[in-house]
C-alpha cells in the first residue's frame, strides 16, 4: 500500500488523506519501508513520545557505512536528534534565538516587504514568489547570521537542489541522493564555517556570535553544530516561510468571502496565518523511527521500523476541526500541528508568524484587486513533503491608501 500520494495527487492530496483516515489511518508501505500515520491524535502521539518515536536521523538510514552515517549524525543537529543531546543542543541555541531577538525584528521586516512591494508596483504585476515569498525571508536569515543578502542566488541553488522535487525520504546510505545532499551539506559547512571562525576572533551583534557565545553549564556549541544549525536555518527557516506566504495568498484568492473579510479587518491576519498553516502547512510530514515495539491506530510498529507522520492529514482531520475543509480566517481554537509539537516544536515559529504576519498585512494594505495574472494552472512543487508553489504570478492594482 502507497503511504505516500502520488504525483498526481500532490496538487490536492488531502482527498488521499481523507481516505487514508477512513479506511487505512495506519498503513504500511512494503515498497518504501515506512508507516503512514494519518489521524491527528495518532500523529500527535508520535511527535509527542520521543522515547516511542526517535528522531535519530542515522535509524532512518539503511546501510553500516560509518562515515555516512556520522556525516548525518553531525549535520542533522537539532532536527535530527534525541534527548539527552537534543535538550542540550535546544539550551544552546535557545540562548541566541530568544523570543525577544525575533520580535525585534519586526520594523526590519517591514521595511524589506515595502522595499520589495516597491519594485513591482509600478508594472502591477508580480510573481509572487520569486519578488516577495522568497526574498523576504531569506534577506531576514541572511542578515540575522550577518551573511550577505548578496549571496541569496547561492543559498537558492542549495534550497532547490535539497528540497525540489524530493519524492522520496533518502534512506540508503549508497543512494546517490544521500550522498549529493552530504556534498550539499559539506558545501554549506564550508561556507559558513569562515564566518564562524571570524566571530569567534571579532564577534558581532549577529546570531552566529550568539551562537558562539552561548553556554549552558559549562558547555558550548561545538563547531559542528552551529554549522548544522545554520544549515537548517537558512534552509528550513526561509523554504517553509516562502511556502507559508504563496499558499497564504493562494487561499486568499480562492475564497473571497475569507479575502473580503481579512481585507476589513486586519486585526485578523494573526488568525489568518494560523489558519494558512493548518489548511495549507509548507510541511505535510514528519519522519519518525520506532525505537521501541509499539501499538499504534491498532497496529503493531516494531523496533527499527519508519514512520511518516502526515502533519497535512491531521489539520484536516474532521474528528478535531469542523468543517476541516473550509478555509476560515477567524477559526478558533486552531490546535494545528504545522509547527510540531513536543521537544521538538519548530524554534523557528515565533519568526515564520511574525514574517506572515506583517508580510501579509503589507500586502492587503498596499495591493487591492489581486488575481492571478495567467489562466494556467498554478504550478506547486514536485515534493511530497513540503507543500509550496513554484511560481505565483499576480496583477493588482495599488491601494489609495497606501
Amino acid at each position: 500500500m502507497n503511504v505516500v500520494p502520488s504525483p498526481a495527487q500532490r496538487r490536492n492530496p488531502y482527498p488521499f488523506y481523507a481516505a487514508m483516515r477512513q479506511s487505512n489511518p495506519v498503513a504500511y508501505d512494503e515498497r518504501a519501508g515506512f508507516w503512514g500515520v494519518y489521524c491527528y491524535e495518532d500523529v500527535r502521539q508520535v511527535l509527542t513520545n520521543h522515547d516511542t518515536f526517535s528522531s535519530d536521523r542515522t535509524r532512518l538510514m539503511t546501510g553500516r557505512d560509518p562515515n555516512v552515517l556520522e556525516q548525518v549524525r553531525v549535520g542533522s543537529s537539532l532536527l535530527g536528534s534525541d534527548p539527552p543531546r537534543h535538550r542540550l543542543l535546544r539550551d544552546l541555541i535557545s540562548r541566541a534565538f530568544t523570543p525577544r531577538a525575533v520580535a525585534q525584528l519586526e520594523p526590519r521586516i517591514a521595511e524589506i516587504t515595502n522595499a520589495l512591494l516597491d519594485a513591482v508596483i509600478p508594472g502591477r504585476q508580480m510573481d509572487f514568489i520569486a519578488d516577495l515569498a522568497y526574498p523576504l525571508p531569506v534577506t531576514v536569515i541572511a542578515e540575522m547570521l550577518g551573511v550577505p543578502s548578496s549571496d541569496r542566488p547561492t543559498f537558492k541553488r542549495w534550497a532547490d537542489a535539497l528540497v525540489g522535487g524530493t519524492d522520496e525520504i533518502p534512506t540508503d546510505v549508497t543512494s546517490p541522493e544521500v550522498a549529493k545532499r552530504l556534498r550539499l551539506q559539506q558545501e554549506m559547512a564550508e561556507y559558513f564555517r569562515a564566518t564562524v571562525e571570524e566571530r569567534r576572533r571579532a564577534p558581532t551583534n549577529d546570531l552566529i556570535s550568539a551562537l558562539v557565545a552561548a553556554e549552558v553549564e559549562g558547555q558550548r556549541l561545538s563547531e559542528a553544530d552551529i554549522l548544522a544549525f545554520c544549515n537548517v536555518l537558512l534552509l528550513a527557516g526561509h523554504v517553509t516561510t516562502t511556502n507559508l506566504l504563496g499558499n497564504a495568498i493562494v487561499c486568499l484568492l480562492d475564497q473571497p468571502d475569507q479575502h473580503a473579510l481579512l481585507r476589513q479587518n486586519l486585526a485578523l491576519v494573526p488568525s489568518a496565518v494560523e489558519e494558512v498553516l493548518r489548511y495549507e502547512g509548507p510541511v505535510q510530514a514528519i519522519a519518525r523511527v520506532v525505537a521501541t515495539d509499539t501499538t499504534l491506530g491498532g497496529q503493531r510498529l516494531a523496533a527499527g521500523q519508519r514512520i511518516l507522520a502526515w502533519i497535512g492529514s491531521a489539520d484536516r482531520d474532521e474528528t478535531v476541526f469542523a468543517e476541516p475543509d473550509r478555509f476560515d480566517v477567524t477559526r478558533h481554537p486552531n490546535p494545528h500541528l504545522a509547527f510540531g509539537l513536543g521537544i521538538h516544536f519548530c524554534l523557528g515559529a515565533p519568526l515564520a508568524r511574525l514574517e506572515g504576519r506583517v508580510a501579509l498585512s503589507i500586502v492587503l494594505s498596499r495591493l487591492r484587486n489581486l488575481a492571478l495574472a495567467e489562466p494556467a494552472p498554478l504550478e506547486w512543487a514536485t515534493s511530497a513533503f513540503l507543500r509550496g508553489l513554484t511560481r505565483l504570478p499576480l496583477r493588482f492594482e495599488a491601494s489609495a491608501a497606501a
